[in-house]
């Protein structure tokens, strides 16, 4: 009988909420101004644009212009337009001074040997095109090589890039246990990136749903329709009741952002986001959004119940409000050592360890099964304590009209 009315409850706040019309604009507001944020930035930004024409003249004495040629069509953002010439250096300066977007690489024997490179340009000429120089930096170290008549093994050698790692062994675990000093690949980060963030975007959807429970409660309690309510159910259901609906419109949310997001981000990026999305680590991480929202739910349904007016609310209720957007303090420490003592502590605090968690994980490669089962076990003991002292608030609170409830009336109701 008592869930029979606790999702009576549940049904009754879905249909209101979806009926509402400032939750259904808010429902397709959100995800546009996202977008806007997205892609205003973008309009602004020339980077996606060909690359404007340069006329490159070379002086080739090293016979380098085939070879430069190849790089120069290889490269989407360099676009010259590349020929020799047999003009003299003081011909081709002149010719500068009057011609745009125009560049001049004398490549000679004495560049070798001085080891320095002038390249002579018109006056206007692509910002870009600095960056771009680069591409002759390995055709010239290329050229120098071939000249000392070594081995392909002995150049090899040589122009071997030196990849540098640094590891931490204040874990007291050995190199060999330790594939960090690996480059992954861009499926094992696309395995951890897509689950992580499809949690975070639901914990993020169902607390912010979770924080609508604070309104409700108080509005209710303000216009006395709790007390109708109340004379057919007991607050317990009610309490659960709006715990679940509200999950439910927060879900519901996730859905329609998604329906909205992913055409576009398939269209854009060609990646198998399905392929990454269904894992098993993506239970784990789901699990640990849901007990999240539970925890914040709780708080702010209890502490929606102490208030009647929310204009006259006081800073403790403005703090309680705060506490699911304190891993945003701790961002910093834990995205520079996910492993790290900060990021260790946040993992086992009810308030911070879902956010925590769920980036963690999103970077870690290798997961710490104990921290994680330590963790999760940690908010299972806090859904049930938060609960239970939820209702004895809830229970009390919502009857009692007239002021908003003390912090130190409160404490009174949970030793009661």
């Amino acid at each position: 009988m008592s869930m029979r009315h606790t999702f009576k409850v549940a049904s009754w706040e879905i249909k209101r909420n979806l009926k509402n019309k400032s939750f259904i604009i808010g429902l397709f507001l959100t995800p546009l101004i996202i977008a806007l944020f997205m892609i205003v930035p973008n309009l602004f930004n020339d980077s996606d644009t060909e690359a404007e024409r340069i006329d490159v003249f070379i002086h080739d004495e090293l016979n380098l212009l085939n070879d430069l040629e190849q790089a120069v069509s290889e490269n989407d953002a360099v676009n010259w337009q590349l020929a020799t010439t047999d003009l003299d250096h003081q011909s081709m300066l002149q010719q500068l001074e009057t011609e745009e977007n125009m560049a001049y690489i004398p490549l000679t024997e004495e560049v070798l040997a001085e080891g320095s490179l002038t390249i002579y340009t018109s006056e206007t000429i692509d910002d870009d095109f600095s960056h771009q120089t680069h591409t002759l930096e390995e055709l010239i170290k290329n050229y120098q090589l071939e000249q000392l008549d070594l081995t392909a093994e002995e150049q090899a050698i040589i122009s071997q890039e030196i990849i540098i790692g640094i590891e931490d062994v204040s874990n007291n675990q050995t190199a060999a246990n330790k594939s960090s000093t690996f480059p992954e690949t861009e499926a094992d980060f696309l395995e951890r990136l897509i689950p992580g963030a499809f949690a975070g975007v639901i914990l993020f959807s169902i607390v912010i749903s979770g924080m609508m429970i604070f309104q409700s409660a108080s509005q209710e309690k303000k216009d006395k329709i709790a007390e109708i309510i109340l004379s057919s159910i007991t607050p317990k259901e009610l309490m659960q009741g709006k715990i679940i609906g509200y999950f439910a419109l927060g879900i519901i949310q996730v859905l329609v952002w998604i329906g909205l997001a992913l055409p576009v981000i398939m269209w854009k990026i060609d990646i198998p986001i399905f392929k990454y999305l269904l894992t098993p680590e993506l239970i784990v991480l789901l699990t640990i959004a849901i007990l999240g929202y539970l925890i914040f739910a709780s708080l702010f349904v209890g502490l929606g119940a102490t208030i009647e007016d929310i204009s006259t609310s006081g800073n403790f209720q403005g703090l309680v409000l705060m506490l699911p957007f304190i891993p945003l303090m701790l961002l910093g420490p834990v995205l520079s050592d996910p492993n790290g003592i900060v990021a260790q502590v946040g993992s086992y605090i009810p308030v911070t360890a879902p956010g925590i968690l769920l980036l963690r994980l999103t970077m870690l490669e290798d997961w710490p099964v104990m921290e994680i089962a330590i963790s999760i076990a940690i908010l299972v003991v806090s859904v049930w304590l938060i609960m239970k002292l939820a209702g004895k608030i809830f229970q009390t609170g919502i009857l009692l009209y007239g002021k908003n409830a003390t912090p130190k009336e409160i404490w009174k109701w949970l030793r009661a």
